[in-house]
């Protein structure tokens, strides 16, 4: 799906006090940037941030990060996060293709991948958020049992992400190939992408994996 751009996004990040312009200086010092101890939730890929921001407003207690790649995508976050005070939620604009060299081992607690990119084309599966190059590059930097919690519509992809989970020799917490009618549905929060999809009656798809180290 083709991106369309937003006019001054760029410019507007880049001066936004909610955006840490710098995160490779941060490696290993996240919590100087929220200033307390308490656990770190990233989600990769977080679009336009509806999901994150409910969560770090009904969890105070944990310090949030969004990430993306798309300014114009960051900016409709920046903007709902402006609506409300929420000292423990930052963004990041940036491809988590290089996630390692911005957080250090055992930085992160949790992390979130909602409704990535499929990319079809299996000359590209490399680059799926579920791949196993990129569970790697997350059992780097996620604390001991930490999960990653992953849904999606797409049940090709769920299928595949199933299958790089077993290769990565990671552990299923749960799954399920239909949430909103499953025992997990119970405190879900819902993405932008998942409202829309739900209402369309599309099965909602969900994997917690972890890796025990």
């Amino acid at each position: 799906m083709r991106l369309k751009n937003v006019r001054g996004s760029k410019e507007a990040i880049t001066s936004n006090e909610f955006v840490v312009h710098d995160p490779e200086s941060f490696k290993g010092k996240w919590k100087e940037v929220f200033a307390n101890n308490n656990p770190i939730h990233i989600e990769i890929g977080m679009g336009k941030g509806k999901f994150l921001i409910q969560l770090a407003m009904e969890n105070p207690e944990i310090n949030y990060i969004g990430i993306e790649k798309y300014s114009s995508v960051l900016i409709r976050a920046i903007e709902k996060r402006m609506e409300v005070e929420l000292p423990n939620l930052y963004f990041i604009l940036f491809n988590a293709e290089h996630i390692n060299d911005i957080f250090a081992e055992n930085e992160i607690a949790q992390i979130y991948l909602n409704f990535s990119d499929p990319w079809p084309k299996e000359r590209h599966a490399r680059r799926r958020l579920t791949s196993k190059e990129y569970l790697a590059r997350y059992d780097k930097l996620l604390a001991p049992d930490s999960e990653v919690i992953f849904k999606t519509d797409n049940r090709d992809l769920f299928v595949f992400s199933l299958e790089q989970v077993e290769l990565a020799n990671w552990e299923i917490h749960n799954s399920t190939y239909d949430l909103h009618h499953s025992e997990y549905s119970i405190g879900n929060v819902m993405t932008e992408y998942e409202e829309k999809f739900s209402a369309m009656g599309k099965p909602i798809h969900r994997l917690v994996t972890f890796r025990v180290k």
